[in-house]
């Protein structure tokens, strides 16, 4: 457990540039103008030290421990900061006990929680009944969408303040500040070139840390001559291209990244689907993973309004089962594209749901006698499969054979849309519904 005056101290030359130049007011902020900005809440109630219940949401390096820094400075609370991913329930005891004891003599206290998304149930439940009765004040911060990772009854007791990414203009600012501020490398004679600073800019991803990170290192390796940092193409290429992108396999942006792939996909627009496909596999996302969605993509969306679609997809799936990454990225490409651009339908995805809620529903309902097997002499007896009619005896192929459950009401699941390929089965459905028409009056008053 660590208190202000340890972790947002004013930082040595010697730490890491990142932490050096850390912002220590909102002048030196960047980012978040919807939190920070002049008459936004958060800033009005940091402020006037007034704050209430919060947990700072949105990807790294985009300034949730630096506001909460910030506070630290500014409140007279105490301000007691942990980590969930080294704190149990012992230290939030500690916490309680030391801030009744502030409250009884008229003091608040500010406890903020890094990563809080690590804690469990219980933990989580310890901190409800000292946020209710204001012996703490809680300040959580996550990556992590607080909807999934926190309990609806601490999310009850807290403002949600979300962070988005920072823009390449606003890394840019960041990067120009480390080069030039005292606390970072402004006398140590190093420059960077204007589109040095954009691509390094876009390599950090709207993460504020990496971008620092990405310059430092950088800055490491350059040689010295004549006393100047001299940054080669070679070693500025070599840093950026091992960026990775954003992506977390197992969080909120892995699926992100999912909806906005299947969603381009449904929407027909194959270039915005390759983008989001792209950004799945470069980011490490399993390529058979990719593949099963997009197989079921294939029927939920398209179905047999082009059934090629589907064969398609199963092509590619099994292409990436042979010969993995990153030569399979071009075969699911493939299918990304043919599903696409082929003609969308849901038909059967809705057919499907409505009879599995039948299904559902009246799963009582017996097989009626005539469509039943009947292997053995007592089910004959029993009348198992009496009445049954082979359809491929028939002119038509078609019987009057009634298959429908017998307490259900008959309906109509499959209702293809008629264009494209589906067009075909409308027609054929309306040819069986005329041949029992006339043929089966039994069927059509049941």
């Amino acid at each position: 457990m660590e208190e202000t005056g340890n972790l947002f101290a004013p930082k040595e030359p010697e730490e890491p540039l990142a932490a050096r130049l850390r912002p220590r007011n909102f002048d030196e902020f960047v980012g978040q103008g919807n939190i920070v900005s002049q008459g936004a809440f958060v800033r009005n109630l940091i402020e006037k030290d007034e704050l209430t219940s919060l947990i700072f949401f949105g990807p790294a390096g985009t300034g949730k421990t630096t506001l909460a820094s910030i506070i630290a400075r500014m409140t007279k609370a105490k301000f007691i900061s942990i980590s969930a991913v080294s704190s149990g329930l012992k230290d939030l005891k500690d916490i309680e006990e030391n801030a009744k004891r502030l409250k009884a003599e008229g003091k608040k206290t500010i406890l903020f929680i890094d990563e809080i998304h690590r804690f469990n149930k219980a933990q989580q439940d310890a901190l409800l009944p000292i946020i209710e009765d204001g012996t703490v004040i809680l300040i959580g911060a996550t990556t992590e969408n607080p909807s999934f990772e926190l309990n609806s009854a601490l999310l009850s007791r807290s403002k949600v303040v979300v962070f988005q990414l920072l823009n390449d203009q606003e890394i840019e600012t960041i990067l120009k500040r480390a080069i030039t501020s005292s606390r970072g490398y402004g006398d140590q004679n190093f420059t960077l070139t204007e589109d040095q600073l954009k691509l390094l800019a876009g390599a950090a991803n709207g993460d504020a840390r990496t971008a620092l990170n990405l310059i430092e290192m950088i800055y490491i390796n350059a040689e010295r001559v004549d006393d100047k940092v001299v940054v080669s193409d070679d070693l500025f290429n070599q840093i950026i291209s091992g960026r990775q992108l954003r992506y977390d396999k197992g969080g909120e942006e892995f699926y992100n990244l999912i909806s906005a792939l299947h969603k381009s996909m449904r929407n027909s627009d194959d270039d915005s689907a390759l983008y989001w496909l792209a950004r799945l596999l470069e980011g490490g996302a399993d390529p058979l993973y990719v593949g099963r969605r997009i197989v079921r993509f294939a029927s939920e969306d398209i179905g047999l309004a082009d059934s090629n679609a589907l064969n398609v997809a199963i092509n590619a799936f099994q292409a990436c089962k042979y010969i993995g990454m990153p030569e399979c990225n071009v075969h699911l490409a493939h299918a990304v594209v043919y599903c696409s651009l082929s003609p969308k339908s849901n038909a059967i995805e809705t057919a499907y749901n409505e009879a599995k809620s039948d299904a559902l529903n009246h799963f009582n309902d017996p097989v009626p006698l005539q469509i039943r097997n009947a292997p053995t002499k007592l089910m004959k007896e029993m009348d198992y499969g009496k009445g049954y009619k082979y359809a491929h005896n028939y002119k038509d192929k078609l019987t009057n054979l009634d298959t429908w459950p017998e307490t259900l009401e008959r309906k109509e699941y499959y209702r293809p849309d008629g264009d494209n390929q589906e067009k075909y089965f409308k027609e054929r459905k309306e040819m069986i519904k005329e041949w029992h028409r006339k043929h089966d009056v039994s069927r059509e008053t049941k």
